[in-house]
């Protein structure tokens, strides 16, 4: 049995943040106090467009017809592909967050990238189908799975959330892929989000890196202190 707690650390931002950099960051900062275990749980649905983008050749053509599909499937809850496509995702993302919980019972500090929530429906790492009955069964069925599923992963807090604020014109700037509407509602969504009223640190992720890790490691620092773990290093408490 484990005399500590072993937290769940969620980092969380509109794309262009800087949560990837973040993230590999902190599984280092991490490491210092015990065995951590990185884990995405996100949808990640966006990043199979902007990877066949990079294909020679046919790359732009093909990413730009997987991104207009999978923006047209998101909007179209409706259809039956549109349901399945979903539940697809859903399967993923629920293996990847019962791996989480495994890892953590086995004394793994948990980083998380992203974290499901349901206090903005239709928002990113929310739900993707709407609650309300459909004329396809289908959907309802797959909406019904998608809600039940997001309610037991909400129970399931995270310990601390690092909420990386950042600007749209900066977000932009980082992300010049990505569709500027769409990160303004992330980022103008992101400041609405508690997850249910866990420990919040707010960076201001417009600062350059090395202010912004610096920041995320002091945070870390006093939030495992709290906890009551120490560093380790060489194989001696620090």
């Amino acid at each position: 049995m484990y005399t500590k707690s072993i937290p769940v650390i969620a980092v969380i931002g509109s794309d262009g943040s800087g949560k990837s950099t973040v993230c590999e960051h902190l599984v280092g900062t991490l490491s210092d106090y015990g065995t951590t275990s990185y884990v995405h749980l996100g949808k990640q649905a966006g990043n199979v467009g902007r990877v066949a983008a990079n294909l020679p050749l046919i790359g732009r053509s093909v990413g730009n017809k997987i991104e207009k599909t999978r923006v047209k499937v998101i909007k179209t809850h409706h259809t039956t592909l549109s349901g399945l496509v979903v539940g697809i995702f859903l399967v993923r993302r629920v293996r990847r967050f019962r791996n989480m919980l495994k890892l953590r019972k086995q004394g793994h500090i948990i980083l998380a990238d992203r974290y499901p929530h349901l206090q903005v429906p239709g928002a990113y790492d929310s739900l993707t189908l709407p609650t309300t009955a459909s004329k396809n069964p289908l959907i309802n069925w797959i909406a019904k799975r998608e809600l039940n599923a997001f309610t037991w992963m909400t129970q399931h807090r995270p310990d601390l959330v690092i909420k990386l604020n950042v600007s749209l014109d900066v977000a932009c700037a980082r992300k010049p892929d990505h569709r500027r509407d769409a990160l303004k509602k992330k980022i103008e969504i992101t400041p609405k989000l508690d997850f249910g009223g866990k420990k919040i640190i707010n960076i201001d992720a417009d600062q350059p890196l090395e202010h912004v890790l610096s920041q995320v490691d002091q945070s870390i620092g006093e939030f495992m202190t709290e906890l009551g773990f120490k560093k380790v290093i060489k194989g001696e408490i620090a």
